[in-house]
């Protein structure tokens, strides 16, 4: 097995990869992990603190090999909207419940989620299931992921001042918001 030396950023490297690992949404924020790779690599991700792989990543191994990271096809849904406020107020929706969005021209994509999918319905969010790559915004800070309030780490802040829109508490730790341990 063989270390990771350097994340690259995907299109900062032009070289030919060397091998792939194909991952989804949740395999591809890691701190430390082992990844079995297509062409047979063993590798080694010990970082100090999780990141969320991109699809195009490259890993710079330590005898300078490259491994390209490829995001998994996942069971999505894509939104529109008739209109751009539509959309908007779909958008604001999803955001509300910290759900994982990517986003794409003119839409809106999700994991498939049938209690999710029924309030796009309501919204007048217009809906095709597809099997795609899924490669979601990052954190609004600029780090991290962003999770679902199905998950399982705790994080704690006042809802007081900025319009929430629901009533519970939860403590913001270490985890998900900060870029924590997967």
């Amino acid at each position: 097995m063989i270390a990771v030396a350097e994340i690259l950023p995907a299109g900062s490297w032009e070289s030919a990869p060397d091998d792939s690992v194909v991952l989804d949404r949740e395999d591809r924020h890691r701190r430390r992990a082992v990844l079995d790779c297509a062409g047979g690599t063993r590798v080694l991700l010990d970082l100090p603190k999780a990141v969320q792989l991109r699809h195009g990543d490259g890993l710079r191994l330590q005898d300078g090999r490259i491994v390209a990271i490829l995001a998994a096809a996942e069971d999505l849904v894509e939104i529109e909207a008739t209109s751009a406020d539509a959309l908007l107020r779909i958008a604001w929706h999803l955001g509300n419940r910290h759900l994982p969005t990517q986003l794409v021209p003119g839409a809106i994509r999700i994991r498939r989620d049938h209690v999710i999918e029924d309030m796009v319905e309501r919204l007048g969010g217009v809906m095709t299931p597809l099997v795609a790559p899924f490669d979601p915004e990052g954190g609004a800070y600029g780090h991290g992921t962003v999770r679902g309030h199905d998950h399982s780490h705790d994080h704690t802040h006042d809802h007081k001042g900025h319009g929430h829109g629901h009533a519970h508490t939860h403590p913001h730790g270490s985890a998900g918001h900060d870029g924590g341990e997967s």
